[in-house]
């Protein structure tokens, strides 16, 4: 694609804005309708709590379901997200700054929400549009945070589907771009599975929802998430059967401690006598988990996220560093944010966490951060 086409590409046509559309519709009627766990969130600062209707594993299939139907009837072609990659990413991008602005506009007029909010707010325009000022906006009985990270994880499915389809068609779906798509399939469908996990992190409970996130959720996400499968679209890359082996060996003990390390803590925040390993929990100052992975590393959930990143770009093999953009890109940002979960915890917890970091000295790599 020359610089003419690509230019004239990022101008969003009227069918990838009604495909942008019909997806959000779909995600807002499926969420709401369709059966699930409901799953009560954390406790606000109101008093209130939010109750999540975790069926988004169900919308995921049934979508997929529908996607496939239309394929098979000719309504729609299975490569149509990835001819309109380009007009998709920047339809996504201008819908997510409107709703940032409005976000912003409504979280200002909102009296109540203004009073409550008044020591997060900074009175610095930019800095409340990007970060947000209201911490669980709702629109139509939809809590947005919550489906925006949903849209932005079925939405990464989807782009690799679509690249999947092409790759296809082309005749270029080679060993590497199947290993890439299990990963990301197994990845996305897990995280389904255990999406009352998400009703506990840090993001639901206690991120506000602005810019920051809405970029993050709906453009971020899928469309960075899927550089890997975007180049081995247009690269060949031959892997032996014993890079495969080792690939799927990080890939393993990835989920393992990124599954592993969430699943442990959500569980302690539910019943915090459960048992960690056969073992009744260690834990410090009747608040901080010390037993399992959280006794290992402060942020070993983060180690796990890592090794499965590395893993997704691994097939792409080492003649580029473009595919390893996600995997750079994600340690800048888990350090950062390791460093700001360290600065609240610190200010929350006080001699508790003191105590807990003396227990369990390494940040995220034992041994060695």
């Amino acid at each position: 694609m020359d610089l003419d086409s690509l230019l004239l590409a990022l101008i969003p046509s009227w069918s990838s804005v009604i495909l942008l559309l019909s997806f959000f519709v779909y995600l807002a009627i499926a969420g709401s309708l369709l059966p699930g766990k409901i799953i009560p969130g954390a406790i606000l600062s109101d008093g209130t709590r939010l109750h999540y209707r975790c069926n988004g594993l169900v919308s995921l299939l049934l979508l997929v379901t529908l996607l496939g139907i239309g394929v098979s009837m000719k309504l729609i072609s299975p490569t149509v997200v990835a001819d309109k990659g380009v007009e998709l990413l920047s339809a996504t991008f201008v819908f997510s700054l409107l709703v940032s602005l409005v976000l912003y506009a409504a979280g200002c007029r909102s009296h109540d929400q203004c009073s409550s909010l008044k020591p997060h707010v900074t009175g610095n325009l930019i800095h409340d549009w990007w970060f947000g000022i209201q911490l669980n906006p709702q629109f139509m009985g939809v809590d947005l945070k919550f489906f925006f990270v949903r849209a932005g994880m079925m939405g990464w499915l989807l782009i690799n589907l679509s690249v999947l389809a092409r790759s296809i068609q082309d005749g270029n779906a080679h060993r590497s771009m199947i290993l890439y798509q299990l990963f990301c399939v197994f990845y996305i469908l897990d995280y389904f599975f255990y999406e009352e996990y998400m009703t506990s992190t840090w993001d639901i409970i206690a991120e506000r929802l602005g810019f920051m996130l809405v970029f993050g959720d709906l453009v971020w996400i899928p469309f960075t998430f899927s550089i890997q499968g975007w180049w081995l679209l247009g690269n060949k890359v031959e892997i032996t059967k014993a890079a495969v082996i080792a690939n799927c060996l990080v890939f393993l003990i990835g989920y393992r401690v990124f599954r592993g390390a969430n699943k442990q803590k959500h569980i302690f925040k539910k019943n915090p006598k459960a048992h960690i390993w056969g073992m009744p929990p260690k834990v410090i100052g009747g608040k901080l988990l010390a037993s399992g992975y959280w006794g290992v590393a402060r942020h070993c959930n983060y180690l796990g996220d890592l090794l499965l990143a590395l893993s997704f770009s691994l097939p792409c093999g080492v003649s580029s560093v473009l595919p390893y953009f996600y995997p750079i890109y994600l340690l800048i940002l888990l350090i950062w944010r390791e460093r700001r979960d360290e600065a609240r915890c610190a200010l929350k917890y006080k001699e508790v966490w003191a105590e807990y970091c003396k227990l369990v000295p390494w940040r995220i790599l034992p041994y060695v951060y």
